[in-house]
């Protein structure tokens, strides 16, 4: 995979603030080298709770480096916008995927193996095994 073919990965959140410190701490845990491209689209266009395809698809376009696009979300709603736009096929890059992943959890361990070069297949394995994190 060369440098420019990466996969992207977007954080939708109900919050704009949520999402954003998400991508700031997964930056911060990968740290160490390039990593790959991720962006946040939380809450509604007018800065308020909920989600907007608009910001979604904006972020996904941000992102996209034609290797496909990981969609982690938070919340119920995010789920149904994301399901929705995958639907309409035309909102989003080709290769956007829904990732079924701990927000936080899945969204470091995205960024890591996307980081590492891994393929949309593999981003989304280690995002979805997050949810094997034990706490105690």
């Amino acid at each position: 995979m060369s440098g420019a073919e990466q996969v992207g990965i977007v954080l939708v959140s109900h919050s704009g603030p949520v999402a954003e410190a998400v991508v700031a701490l997964a930056r911060e845990l990968a740290a160490g080298g390039a990593t790959a491209p991720m962006a946040a689209a939380g809450g509604t266009s007018a800065g308020g709770l909920g989600t907007s395809s608009e910001l979604v698809a904006a972020a996904a376009e941000k992102v996209d480096r034609g290797a496909g696009v990981a969609l982690l979300v938070d919340l119920g709603s995010a789920v149904l916008t994301v399901k929705s736009m995958l639907a309409e096929g035309d909102e989003l890059p080709e290769g956007a995927r829904l990732v079924d992943a701990p927000f936080v959890e899945g969204a470091v361990a995205a960024l890591v193996t996307a980081s590492a070069g891994g393929d949309l297949d593999a981003v989304e394995a280690a995002a979805t095994e997050a949810y094997g994190y034990r706490k105690t």
